[in-house]
């Protein structure tokens, strides 16, 4: 694929939003609507009771409450390991002593660039929460084959949060 031309469109806080003239890999010239993103990572937190470290979380982009893995944005080219453990600790209160990667998510793109790095973190202990400024939430945690079933009967429906609940049921049981 090559890059004809990037117009910018919108540059916000997070985001930037450009229209990009592309070239596919079958020749064809065509203008993208994409969304720049800069990542972000998500954390599988799991107890010595077998249970996942799950928020809800009021999103109002959808304008409910969501079930979620503690998870943030990358901050300036912060590695995405240091990410899922900050979030952990500032969202949960909670840190841990091990880690372990569980690959990545993308979670839309055909517009979005953005990939959350999912990771398994054990080992834990307990802390203080420290949410931002306009995180809504409350900590709840479930036991990991209950968050899978959840998961699998769709009333659990963030991406990422699936995706983590899935991979570290399957990391465990090898």
């Amino acid at each position: 694929m090559t890059v004809k031309s990037v117009r910018p469109v919108f540059r916000g806080r997070v985001i930037e939003v450009n229209v990009e003239t592309v070239t596919l890999p079958d020749g064809a010239t065509v203008d993208l609507e994409i969304i720049r993103h800069p990542g972000g990572a998500a954390a599988a937190a799991i107890n010595e009771r077998g249970e996942i470290c799950l928020l809800r979380q009021y999103r109002h982009a959808i304008g409910r409450w969501l079930w979620e893995l503690p998870a943030g944005k990358l901050d300036g080219g912060e590695d995405p390991l240091e990410c899922a453990r900050r979030e952990l600790e500032e969202e949960a209160g909670v840190t841990a002593a091990r880690w372990e990667p569980l690959g990545g998510v993308v979670s839309s793109p055909g517009v979005f660039t953005e990939i959350v790095h999912l990771y398994m973190a054990t080992g834990l202990t307990a802390g203080e929460a420290r949410p931002e400024t306009g995180e809504v939430f409350e900590v709840v945690w479930l036991p990991l084959a209950e968050a899978a079933r959840r998961a699998a009967a769709g009333e659990i429906d963030d991406g990422k949060t699936v995706v983590g609940i899935w991979r570290a049921q399957a990391h465990l049981a090898t």
